[in-house]
Parts: C-alpha cells; structure tokens; sequence
C-alpha cells in the first residue's frame, strides 16, 4: 500500500473568502471517491489548530500500490480536481511512502 499525504495553504482576501476557497478544496477532493480505480481510502481535513504554522487543507489517501498512484495522477477525474482548484493555493506540500 501507498500512502500520499498533500498539505496546502489556501488563499483568500477575507477570512470568508479563504473558508470558500477551503470548502472548494474539500467538496473537489471529497468527490473523487468511488471513481479511482486502487484508490482505497481518501479523507480531507480542515485545520482548526489556528497556529501560524499550519497548513489550512490536508489530504490523506491511501493507494493499493504504486502503480494506482501513478495511475491517479493521470486520471481524469483527477486532472478535472487540479484545474478546479487552480490559482487556490499558495503552498503544497507532499510526502508518499509505502507501508
């Protein structure tokens, strides 16, 4: 199994502006589920820590091997998410490992 862990901080003009662009993010990954083939698992979550440090939107997936990862990044399903979410973040961090 793989797992692909990716952190953004999003950005908004308002506090209200930000807390759209987050549920934009959200609703975007949220509907992947079910359309990726050896996607076995995906969460999205919000930061409620507030520390200046945090990242705002972390997604948590789990992929059957690295081969569906690959495969995932391609998908497009996939690609549809990346362009929806365009112009969103200011930073993305990623981190995959196998288990």
């Amino acid at each position: 199994m793989v797992k692909h862990i990716v952190m953004w901080n999003i950005q908004g003009s308002s506090d209200a502006g930000k807390a759209a662009a987050i549920d934009r993010v959200k609703a975007a990954f949220e509907a992947l589920r079910g359309k990726i083939p050896g996607l076995l698992h995906i969460e999205i979550g919000v930061d409620r820590s507030g520390v200046d440090y945090a990242c705002d939107v972390v997604l948590y997936s789990e992929f059957e091997s690295q081969a569906a990862l690959d495969a995932y990044a391609m998908h497009p399903e996939h690609l549809r998410v990346r362009q929806d979410i365009e112009g969103l973040r200011v930073a993305r961090h990623q981190v995959d490992y196998a288990t």
